[in-house]
């Protein structure tokens, strides 16, 4: 994890891991990164504060046996990342609201050419 938030932030970004708890995972765990907050402004990499990004586990039993399958033989990892938010965070989107407004100008202004493929040291 600390790779990929470095790629996508273009710096180093202190990361935590944590014991977490959600309904459908067992044992589950959460990754926060540092982050401080300034005049309303998220400001990643720094300051003493942390904000959670991913939550993880793995996929509890009850949850297998519900689709069918066994967790005697099978298991399953969940995870998930809140690519919005972190979208916010690199690019200073100060409202989720934006991402769904279909306003071309701001699609325009953030948005990215469907043919751009993303690598680790690039990005888009």
């Amino acid at each position: 994890m600390p790779e990929f938030f470095a790629a996508f932030f273009g710096r180093e970004v202190k990361t935590r891991f944590r014991a977490s708890h959600f309904p459908f995972t067992e044992p589950s765990a959460e990754v926060d990164i540092q982050c401080s907050w300034e005049a309303g402004q998220v400001k990643v990499g720094e300051g003493d504060g942390w904000l959670e990004v991913l939550g993880s586990g793995m996929v509890h039993p009850s949850v297998l046996r519900a689709g069918g399958i066994d967790p005697d033989e099978w298991q399953g990892f969940a995870f998930g990342i809140g690519i919005d938010r972190l979208a916010m965070l690199k690019y200073g989107i100060p409202d989720l609201r934006a991402f769904f407004d279909s306003d071309l100008r701001w699609l325009r202004h953030y948005g990215f050419s469907a043919l751009d493929v993303p690598t680790l040291h690039r990005g888009l």
